[in-house]
């Protein structure tokens, strides 16, 4: 192949990619000259549902929350590496092997060590 036919193939990308761009950005500035504007205090409060909000919209949550949802994060993307190490194990040897289960062993021992530190305990 020559040199003109991969240009050819990254120019075709490229105006691809331009008109995905515009064509996403025509609504949007479209909505933003012809939509209305008239601001009011009922259109600009919080809604909840239906419902009139109660209480003040800027609690703060307990630390432990973002603990359970990082610790959940951490195992989803290890299902992530795993699975497909899984579907081409038979593939990849006792290398992959070893390095999964190494991958694995960290995994574990920072779910030990948050749990010796009782992150996971719900109070």
């Amino acid at each position: 192949m020559s040199s003109s036919s991969y240009f050819y193939q990254y120019l075709f990308i490229g105006i691809f990619f331009v008109f995905a761009l515009v064509f996403a950005a025509i609504p949007l500035v479209l909505a933003w000259f012809l939509a209305p504007k008239k601001p009011s205090a009922e259109k600009q409060a919080t809604y909840e549902c239906g419902l009139a909000s109660k209480g003040d919209p800027w609690m703060q949550y307990h630390v432990q929350y973002y603990l359970f949802a990082l610790i959940f994060v951490i195992f989803d993307i290890e299902t992530v590496f795993i699975y497909p190490w899984a579907v081409a194990f038979k593939k990849l040897g006792l290398f992959a092997f070893v390095e999964m289960a190494i991958f694995i062993a960290i995994l574990a021992f920072g779910l030990v060590y948050a749990w010796k530190k009782k992150m996971l305990e719900w109070e």
